[in-house]
Formats: C-alpha cells, sequence, structure tokens
C-alpha cells in the first residue's frame, strides 16, 4: 500500500501542513485507519479508495485520536498524490461525511477545492476564553463545529500563547483565532488554529477553518476573493473564495516522502 507526506498550502518543503495519505487497495476498517495515523503523527492522515463506478473516490480523514467530518490540507493532499502520480488528469470528485466535494488542478499547478461555506453567527464569549487565549478578543462567533475569535491584530494573532489545556475545556472541534492582515502580511486576513480536543493542539494550516473564516471576511471586508494567512511557525497560505453557500479554496501543495506500507 503506497503511503505518503504532502506538505499542503505551500510551494515550499517543511513550510504549510504535513499530511498522510494512504492510498487503499481494498476497504479498511475505522479501528486499522485509526492506528495508521497514530502511527503517522500527522494532523490529519487522509485515506483514498477507488474511484468506483461512478468514477468518485472515498475520502476518509483521522487526526491521531478520531475521525473527522472535513479537512481541507488532507484533502489538498490527496489531490496531490492523485495529480502526481498520473492517477487523476480531469476533476477529482470525494466522497466524504461532507458530501461530494470536488477538486480540481489549474496548469500552474495549484489545486481549487470545493468546500461547504460555514458562516458564524454571533454569540457571547463563552467562561473563560479570554483567559484561555491571554489577549482581548473583539468578536465571538460559532460556526458548525468551531469557534471564531478575531482579535485587535495580526501582530496578536502572531505572538498568542494561548493556555492548550484550558482550550480543551470547550466543546468545540477547535477555537479560531483571527484577525485583519497587517501591511507586511501580504494577505487579506490572518488566522491560527488550535484543536487540542482532537488531538491536535495547534493545526499549522487548516483548510477546513476557512469554511468559516471565508464567509465571515468575505462579508466584513465586502469581497468575494480574499488571499488568507495562517500565523503558524510552519505558515502557510490559500486564496478564498465565497460562492454563496459552498467556498473555493486554492492552495499549493508537493510530496516530501513517499513509500509502502506493510501491514
Amino acid at each position: 500500500m503506497r503511503v505518503f507526506t504532502v506538505d499542503s498550502f505551500t510551494d515550499q518543503p517543511f513550510k504549510g501542513n504535513p499530511a498522510g495519505v494512504c492510498l487503499l487497495e481494498a476497504s479498511a476498517t475505522d479501528s486499522w485507519m485509526q492506528s495508521v495515523a497514530a502511527e503517522m503523527r500527522h494532523s490529519e492522515t487522509a485515506f483514498v479508495l477507488g474511484p468506483d463506478a461512478d468514477g468518485r473516490y472515498s475520502l476518509r480523514w483521522f487526526t491521531p485520536m478520531v475521525e473527522v467530518a472535513l479537512c481541507g490540507h488532507a484533502t489538498l493532499a490527496a489531490a496531490h498524490v492523485l495529480y502526481s502520480t498520473g492517477l487523476a488528469e480531469n476533476t477529482i470528485e470525494f466522497t466524504t461525511l461532507s458530501g461530494i466535494l470536488a477538486v480540481s488542478q489549474s496548469e500552474g499547478g495549484s489545486i481549487a477545492m470545493d468546500f461547504p461555506a460555514h458562516s458564524p453567527s454571533e454569540i457571547t464569549p463563552p467562561n473563560g476564553l479570554t483567559e484561555a487565549l491571554g489577549v482581548p478578543v473583539r468578536w465571538t462567533g460559532m460556526g458548525r463545529t468551531d469557534l471564531l475569535a478575531e482579535v485587535e491584530s495580526s501582530q496578536v494573532v502572531r505572538d498568542l500563547t494561548p493556555d492548550i489545556d484550558a482550550l480543551s475545556a470547550f466543546d468545540v472541534r477547535a477555537v479560531i483565532v483571527t484577525a485583519p492582515a497587517g501591511p507586511a502580511d501580504e494577505a487579506d486576513y490572518v488566522s491560527r488554529f488550535f484543536a487540542p480536543r482532537v488531538g491536535v493542539p495547534e493545526d499549522p494550516v487548516t483548510g477546513s477553518a476557512h469554511c468559516v473564516l471565508a464567509p465571515y471576511w468575505s462579508a466584513k471586508l465586502g469581497q468575494e476573493s480574499l488571499l488568507a494567512k495562517q500565523l503558524s511557525p510552519r505558515t502557510g497560505t490559500m486564496r478564498t473564495t465565497v460562492k454563496g453557500d459552498r467556498v473555493e479554496l486554492v492552495g499549493q501543495a508537493l510530496t516530501i516522502w513517499s513509500g509502502e506500507l506493510h501491514v
């Protein structure tokens, strides 16, 4: 069975977000995939099976601890593997827990992913959020599974050192911290993503977070298409375009290593 590590949302090695990709030869049990994801130790490992009679690939994502319903960087990694190995050439359709996700590749090598948009609804900041983040929060909202907190500036986002144990107490998949980009960021908005509750203290670059971030900032800035930058130590960028109840995420990826799984 072929396995890969791919850096997503970057065109430079050892930047962006590394994801595992496993090309299944047959259906696998949930426990086996969970064990492989724990062995790979990436924030997510993608398991790809297919294509089926309709030409679609099955795609599932596991953190080292749990299966997740949506993962952007591992979807990008899976598509990159299928394109770079010649297994796919045109638009790819993945059957996932979040429905059918369509992915296409441009001539320049960028990959566009069609994801659901989840506009956040404003909520009262949960008790302890400011203390857990260690900075004042200007606005708080809730997407489908993620808590969104806007802070004062991109520098605040960059310098953030939250209490990860305290963040794990919130009953959400993740806490996303965001701000408008600063002059030196070469982007429109910035973010960081903390998901200790699902075994990911901080995710370097998170595609699914932009299902919440893109509609929020597009409405706030009055632009459908924006450049997003995630300010983790590895950093990464993507272009987001809101299209009704969907959001297109465009990024690049490159394979770091590949090999064979023997068990």
